[in-house]
């Protein structure tokens, strides 16, 4: 049977309880992103509460570049003009020490583009290139930044025992770029816990054969990965991946944007649809649904549509016969 993985939020967990949708296929994901250790410790009990042998997934941040200390009306930026961020508005502080003029910053999942201008004593100036409002906790990803930033950061430290804590069934590996990356995090966690390997950066893409013989589960997170290799690659790169992982036997999980229409709208587009079916047919395992539950406004809708999906291809299977 395939699994859902479903990420909680405001919608999910607390708007809706886990037993209005519950089903035996679900995986309930908390991004370890979003909230300090004692709020995901409080969702971890919250949820235990609702669902008896509940499988849950804390999904580690990992050593993305995320803005920080942002207030919650964020920062406007406008296309042309010049905005700062001071060093402490990073979740890591050393970051102004590996950029240089004129490198290209795509943010929150490529929605911003902005090029450094200048570093200075107090942060970073950039131009922007876009429209709209930066806030707290947005990725801001350089391509090929990451040889000189630890694989885990303090909080990814935090969060894995917290995981050890509470036995959680999964964990995702994010920013994963080579095997020494998984064998580092085994190192630190139960080991009856097991590792989702999130295939996001170009270099695990590079890897891949190496970091499969290592886990039982890869998840490809196609927001991430096409901020590194152009989002017209994302196809390409996608059947590569989930083909290897196929053939050697792993399970592959699919994320991002998967029924994206439906966070604020009741039914997905075509589009979605076309794809869904063209993803429950390629042989992967799962498919993580984010935004979507974590903050749609339609979320036992999302959750009949993969039903009506499962069906669909279910029925084809037994016509075919």
């Amino acid at each position: 049977m395939q699994k859902y993985i479903l990420t909680i939020g405001p919608s999910l967990g607390n708007d809706i309880k886990l037993n209005e949708i519950h089903q035996e296929n679900f995986i309930y994901r908390i991004n370890g992103a979003h909230g300090s250790i004692e709020d995901i410790k409080n969702t971890i009990i919250h949820l235990k509460n609702q669902i008896n042998n509940i499988k849950l997934l804390i999904d580690l941040p990992g050593n993305k570049i995320r803005t920080a200390n942002i207030d919650k009306n964020g920062i406007k930026v406008e296309c042309g003009k010049d905005f700062i961020l001071k060093n402490d508005q990073f979740n890591f502080k050393e970051f102004h020490k590996l950029v240089k003029p004129q490198m290209v910053v795509y943010a929150n999942d490529s929605v911003f583009t902005f090029i450094v201008k200048e570093i200075n004593e107090e942060g970073i100036v950039f131009t922007s290139k876009s429209n709209g409002v930066l806030l707290n906790n947005k990725g801001m990803h350089i391509r090929n930044l990451h040889k000189d930033i630890p694989f885990l950061f303090q909080k990814d430290q935090e969060l894995i025992k917290l995981c050890n804590e509470f036995d959680i069934d999964y964990v995702g590996a994010s920013f994963v770029r080579k095997v020494d990356n998984i064998k580092e995090l085994k190192k630190l966690l139960n080991k009856n816990t097991k590792i989702i390997s999130k295939i996001e950066t170009i270099d695990a893409v590079n890897n891949l054969y190496e970091i499969l013989q290592e886990v039982e589960f890869i998840l490809i997170d196609r927001g991430d990965l096409s901020t590194e290799i152009g989002i017209e690659k994302i196809p390409r790169f996608q059947e590569y991946i989930i083909n290897l992982a196929n053939h050697n036997g792993i399970k592959v999980f699919l994320a991002t944007q998967i029924l994206k229409n439906m966070e604020e709208k009741p039914i997905p587009t075509i589009a979605e649809i076309d794809d869904l079916y063209n993803i429950s047919k390629s042989g992967v395992y799962g498919i993580q649904l984010s935004e979507e539950t974590a903050v749609g406004k339609f979320v036992k809708e999302c959750v009949q549509i993969l039903n009506l999906m499962k069906n669909e291809i279910n029925s084809e299977k037994i016509i075919l016969k």
